[in-house]
This record gives C-alpha cells, sequence and structure tokens, in this order.
C-alpha cells in the first residue's frame, strides 16, 4: 500500500503542475524512508522537500510528509518543516492564506497551529497521546515542534483518504507555486473543492432560518457582497410587509422612532408629529398579527445608535415576555413587548473603516452573519460574471490578507458587467481605486506587489504612479 500511494501522490503532483523534466528543473526532492526497519522501528516516512535540498540528511522549509506503516492502523499526514528550521520559506509562513488554505483539511482528527512560523511550540496531547497513533508515537514526538499542520488517515486509499491527500498535495502545490496552465489549476481547484463548502451554503436560507429563530439580525460584509439584496429577499420569502430606512450620520431619534417636524405649508409657524421607520413598522405588525413584518435598516453603524434607538433599545430582546416596564414610542403608541411577528434586518458595511463599533450590548440583541465574496452562477443575460477577475482578487486576499483585511474584499457585485468594455472601466474607476485607498491607509500591504501586477496587466496602470 505504501508503494501505491508514493505513486499516487506524484501523479497527483504533476497533476498540479510539478515539474521533474530534468536535475536542475525539479520541483520537489522526494524523500523516502520505508524500509524494513522503518517500518519496523515505526519511524518511516516519505513526501516531498523544497527543490533546492539535499535527498538526505538534515533539511530547511516545508515539506509534505506522510508518516505510514504497513500494519493496517491509521497514518499521518503532515505539513512540515524541516529540522533545520527555514532558510528560503519563512516569509511564506508568515501568509496568513497558508494557515487558512490548510485549516481547511483539518478535521478533528487533525491539528492546525495558529502560527506557522512557530517550530518552538510543540503539538498538543490530542495528537501526540491520541490512541490512534500509538503505533507511531515516538516518530510524532520526535517531530511535534515542526509538524504545523496534521490530519490522521484511518485509510489512505479510500475515498475520504484519497481526498484529504489529493488537498495537501494541492495545497503543496500552491505553496510551492506550481500550476502553470489552466488545467493545473482546475485539478487544484477540483481537489479542494470537497474541502471548500463555505462557499456553497446556501446564505438565503440560513439567513431566513436565524431570523425566524433570533428575530433581529445584521448582515455584516464588504460593498457588493449582497447584503441589501439578501435583505430584501429574504423578506420577500416571508411575504412579508417591508419597512425600509437608511441611516447615516445625521439620523436621529426622530427619524427612527417619532418626532416634531415645522409644518411649511402654512402662513403661520406650526408643527406636527411624524412617525419613523420604526413606529410605522411595530403599528403595521400590531394591526396586522397574521402578517410577518420586516424593517430593514440599511448601514446600521453609520448612525449614532444610541442617540437613534434611546429607550427602544430596551425592546430589543428576541426572548423578551410582557413586562411592567411600558416604553412610549409616541402618545398612541405605548407597548412593553415587540409583537411576534415583527423582525429586524439590519445591514453593516466592514470596508469602512471611519464607522463607529458597534457596542456589545447591541451585539447582545442581534444575530450577526457574514456576507462574503463568493461566485455568481444564475444571471440574467446581458449580464455576465467575470470569474477570472474575480478569482485573481480573490486568491490575494485569501493569501495576503489578515482575519480583519479580508473583511475589505470587494464583494461579486464588482464583477458583474454587460461587456468586456464595462468590466474594464469598472476595474479601472472602482477596484483600482479602493485597492489604492487600502495601500495608503497601509492595509494588505504585503499584497501591494500580487495587486500590482494584476492591475498593470489588467488595465496597464500601476498602483505607484
Amino acid at each position: 500500500m505504501i508503494e501505491e500511494v508514493r505513486e499516487y501522490i506524484k501523479i497527483k503532483a504533476e497533476q498540479f503542475g510539478a515539474k521533474l523534466d530534468s536535475e536542475y528543473n525539479k520541483s520537489y526532492i522526494e524523500r523516502n524512508n520505508t524500509g524494513t526497519e522503518a517500518l519496523k522501528d515505526n519511524g518511516a516516512y516519505f513526501g516531498f522537500i523544497h527543490p533546492e535540498e539535499q535527498s538526505s540528511g538534515p533539511f530547511h522549509d516545508f515539506s509534505l510528509t506522510i508518516f505510514p506503516n504497513d500494519q493496517g492502523k491509521s497514518w499521518l499526514i503532515c505539513l512540515g518543516i524541516g529540522s533545520s528550521g527555514f532558510k528560503n520559506d519563512y516569509e511564506l509562513a508568515t501568509y496568513p492564506g497558508l494557515r487558512r488554505l490548510f485549516s481547511t483539511f483539518i478535521d478533528q482528527k487533525g491539528f492546525c497551529k495558529s502560527d506557522f512560523s512557530d517550530i518552538e511550540t510543540s503539538l498538543p496531547k490530542s495528537i501526540t497521546s491520541n490512541n490512534d497513533l500509538q503505533h507511531i508515537k515516538k516518530t510524532i514526538k520526535t517531530y511535534t515542534k515542526v509538524l504545523p499542520v496534521c490530519q490522521i488517515v484511518d485509510d489512505p486509499t479510500g475515498k475520504k483518504g484519497e481526498e484529504i491527500i489529493d488537498a495537501f498535495v494541492a495545497g503543496y502545490a500552491k505553496l510551492r507555486d506550481w500550476p502553470s496552465n489552466k488545467d493545473h489549476r482546475d485539478n487544484i481547484a477540483k481537489a479542494l473543492k470537497p474541502f471548500q463548502e463555505g462557499s456553497a451554503q446556501d446564505d438565503i436560507k440560513i439567513i431566513k432560518e436565524l431570523l425566524e429563530e433570533r428575530k433581529f439580525i445584521v448582515l455584516q460584509g464588504a460593498p457588493g457582497t449582497g447584503k441589501t439584496r439578501a435583505a430584501k429577499k429574504v423578506a420577500t420569502q416571508m411575504n412579508a410587509y417591508v419597512e425600509f430606512i437608511q441611516f447615516h450620520a445625521e439620523t436621529t431619534y426622530s427619524d427612527f422612532v417619532y418626532g416634531i417636524r415645522p409644518n411649511l405649508n402654512k402662513d403661520e409657524l406650526g408643527y406636527f408629529g411624524r412617525k419613523g421607520a420604526l413606529s410605522n413598522a411595530i403599528e403595521y405588525a400590531k394591526k396586522h398579527p397574521h402578517t410577518n413584518t420586516v424593517l430593514i435598516i440599511d448601514e446600521i453603524n453609520r448612525a449614532n445608535l444610541s442617540n437613534v434607538l434611546g429607550p427602544v433599545f430596551y425592546l430589543f430582546e428576541y426572548k423578551m415576555e410582557e413586562s411592567n416596564v411600558e416604553i412610549e414610542l409616541h402618545k398612541d403608541l405605548k407597548i412593553n413587548k415587540l409583537p411576534d411577528n415583527f423582525y429586524v434586518i439590519a445591514t453593516m458595511n466592514t470596508a469602512d473603516r471611519s464607522l463607529a463599533v458597534v457596542d456589545f450590548a447591541l451585539r447582545r440583541r442581534f444575530a450577526w452573519y457574514n456576507l462574503v465574496p463568493k461566485q455568481i452562477e444564475d444571471l440574467t443575460k446581458p449580464a455576465k460574471f467575470f470569474m477570472e477577475d474575480f478569482g485573481k482578487i480573490q486568491d490575494i486576499f485569501n493569501w495576503y490578507a489578515s482575519s480583519n483585511e479580508l473583511t475589505l474584499q470587494p464583494g461579486q457585485g464588482y464583477f458583474i458587467a454587460s461587456s468586456d468594455d464595462e468590466m474594464s472601466n469598472r476595474i479601472k474607476y472602482e477596484i483600482f481605486p479602493l485597492i489604492k485607498e487600502y495601500l495608503q491607509e497601509g492595509l494588505l500591504a504585503s499584497a501591494k506587489e500580487e495587486f500590482n501586477d494584476y492591475f498593470s496587466s489588467r488595465i496597464n496602470k500601476s498602483l505607484f504612479e
């Protein structure tokens, strides 16, 4: 079985772009220590190391390492680091995307370090003392500080085992930048697809179920991720009456709940009461108890929420029972509990760095759902989704962006156009200035050359002119 798996990963490596055509143009050096004595001593391993390393002895940098056995017991597949530490790969180890990529392959029988540049911290007891790995316990102890990612594989030739091996080889191919054509990239994407289920989830279905359970929800994400569209679509699926308001810096309690306005249509100065979006929605819900009522608050974090919500903040408890505390919205509307058929969907832009942070009290009262950039497949012609441009921007963000910076990625809405010329203009006059502004603010600094290369080749513009 060991020889079968060895040959299998070499075939996969070639499908992912590895070159083995000459002594001076190899994509990897293979290490193989699976002889009888090594297996008997439980010290057997095989895999790939950096092409600049020697075929034997201590080595540097990242490796793809598999610890097998011939006893029908579990194997361990790892992204490892040579016992000599880093020589070429230290900067690579600091990229958030490397951990982000390999962490998707790991389940409850695996482990992924929080810092891939760390070669001082040992593996946790969940690995070193795992009953499934007692037959290679000595080997694991030897390499415990230099295995940033490892996954137990019960059957390396079964379907699940092959999927894990495929993913690890594909991850190593991306790490080493093996792919040089579309076929290579497509093969890698196919190998990674079983571990990228998040991109295929039905956001609308999940949001609707969450809203029905929690009553109040905030959809957060970067511009273009379809937050407002999702809110409206959920309301439509609920057959709801919709009240809509967009918050801004000058939004006040009188705009949202109730306020006094001057009457400009009379010769003498007079005033009248005006109900805000919240009052209108609540009144409708009370008058129509069998109809769902959804209040959509667009850009909720653009306003001073303490001033806008005032005392009605107290009512936003999704499990609140009727109490003896009555809140007056206006003289004709006093309530001690929000109607059961009343729901709130708010949206929040995570890319606007000037906005105030939402306080913890509000966070407790709302459920929070992230909308991330994702591929669109069901567009009505002549609109077209420019997958290649979307994919290149997404790859740069995934590889170089920190967790906070990942929320800045332009959403799929930026990549919809009816023609190539329209898409070029969108990149030139929307995406290019956005990325340039990020860089000027000190964000995504490690990705600046990648972005510049993309824009130079795509629209013949440099970020640094």
